[in-house]
């Protein structure tokens, strides 16, 4: 086998490439047209730079909001084409629409053609390249984790889900006990005294320690350990590994050494980060409800319909530091929907009406809600607030619950944007799982992502 290390990018690396090469392609093929042919409306110049960063800004932002920087969907052809035309277009349309800072309209407007036709094609290209060559299996990084047999299918799947080019290719078994349902196949078990000699034939890049019993590490294999971190061998422990790459806290996975794994973000005392989110919530929210007031009649009217009921819906949330709050929403279900006790919603839930349907995939029944942000029951950002009897159940049962309750909590979140539904405790525990994460990294940048996303999903309609 070849024992020479595979070359592999990290998942921020590769977001980082596809950002700074979708942008270097535009630039370089609306060169190459003005270079060929007789094409004018965009000419770089020092005077006029500001067109050029103007346009890059453009590309980034609307990139993130159609998936151009989701891995999965950057290494699909059918998505990288959808995910193009889409941001090529309204890329496109804003560029044209802001004329103070873009180039003022030609008269000949092949010229607008020949720009479109450009940022496609340059963009298009460099996402096949991409596709072609380094979304190809000569950039995977082959890994070996140290864990308990038990444990090696959840933790393969669990990593493997989320880069498609992190393989697992080995495991040795740090524990004595035999399981002898195991479904992963691929996976060779290790001999612990083989580590060594694997590691270098294989051309593995980086060892997972994911064992939860540390008289599992044998004298021999810490020292094999020791030898292979002294001829640079990478070694993570796997709660690391998994919180960088899927972005979420693996909560399951922590014991009694918590404080080590929760050091919250700084921006969660930063007084002018507070103020800023603080002045940003009160416009947007006054923003929002301006629009809803708009839609009102439109939705009185439906309601009327195909909603039959009352408009409103109010229902008793846990807040910040856990205290109750009523939060407002337009109504998507029957009447007496919970006559029989409170259950989770599910998808395609019988008790949603047609109108409710839209009104949830859309989002806008989330609109009173502005008033609950301006109230400060509520931020823009942040965990969703649960309901008090769920909170109880599910704080039973998942240690670090009620952490998310440190912050306040918001009308989207990490955990929204990145996880589909909840319909039981399990899929509480993964969003527990994002929205600490989210309390750990809380940042304007977080932040914007998290606002990109949710564009998406409302774009997407794909909203619950």
């Amino acid at each position: 086998m070849d024992n020479q290390k595979s070359i592999h990018f990290e998942i921020s690396e590769r977001k980082i490439l596809l950002r700074f090469f979708d942008v270097v392609f535009v630039l370089f093929g609306l060169y190459c047209v003005g270079f060929v042919f007789n094409f004018n409306y965009f000419k770089f110049s020092t005077t006029n730079f500001y067109w050029t960063i103007v346009l890059a800004v453009y590309i980034n932002a609307f990139g993130a909001i159609f998936e151009m920087y989701n891995l999965q969907v950057a290494s699909n052809h059918i998505q990288v084409l959808r995910s193009t035309i889409l941001t090529t277009s309204t890329t496109v349309i804003f560029y044209l629409l802001t004329p103070i800072f873009s180039p003022e309209l030609p008269k000949n407007r092949w010229q607008l053609l020949v720009f479109y036709i450009a940022v496609f094609l340059a963009l298009y290209s460099w996402r096949m390249i991409y596709v072609k060559f380094l979304a190809s299996n000569r950039f995977v990084q082959n890994a070996v984790l140290i864990c308990g047999r038990k444990q090696v299918e959840e933790l393969v799947l669990g990593l493997e889900s989320v880069d498609p080019h992190y393989k697992i290719i080995g495991y040795v078994n740090s524990d004595d006990e035999v399981f002898s349902d195991f479904s992963v196949q691929y996976i060779r078990e290790i001999k612990r005294k083989k580590l060594s000699s694997f590691v270098i034939e294989n051309g593995i890049s980086e060892i997972v320690v994911a064992s939860q019993k540390t008289e599992g590490i044998t004298a021999d294999l810490y020292q094999q350990l020791l030898r292979l971190l002294e001829l640079g061998m990478s070694i993570r422990e796997y709660t690391h590994v998994y919180e960088s790459k899927t972005q979420r806290i693996p909560v399951q996975y922590i014991s009694r050494d918590f404080y080590r794994f929760f050091p919250f973000s700084r921006s969660n005392q930063n007084k002018l980060y507070l103020y800023f989110i603080r002045i940003f919530e009160i416009v947007f929210s006054l923003i929002g409800l301006g629009i809803g007031l708009i839609l009102i009649p439109l939705i009185l009217m439906f309601n009327l319909f195909w909603n039959k009921g009352k408009l409103f819906y109010t229902q008793k949330r846990v807040g910040k530091d856990g205290v109750v709050f009523k939060i407002i929403k337009f109504r998507t279900m029957v009447k007496n929907a919970e006559k029989s006790g409170a259950v989770f919603a599910k998808l395609n839930d019988s008790r949603v009406t047609t109108f409710g349907k839209f009104l949830r995939k859309t989002r806008i029944d989330e609109i009173p809600q502005f008033i609950n942000i301006l109230k400060g029951d509520m931020a823009v950002i942040g965990p969703r607030p649960e309901r008090p009897v769920f909170v109880k159940e599910i704080a039973r049962m998942m240690p670090f619950y009620e952490t998310r309750h440190i912050i306040k909590p918001g009308l989207t979140g990490w955990a929204q944007v990145n996880y589909s539904y909840g319909e039981k405790l399990e899929d509480s525990l993964i969003k527990l799982q994002y929205d600490l994460y989210y309390i750990k990294h809380r940042s304007i940048y977080l932040d914007l992502s998290i606002a990109f996303k949710t564009v998406s999903t409302v774009l997407f309609y794909r909203g619950q």
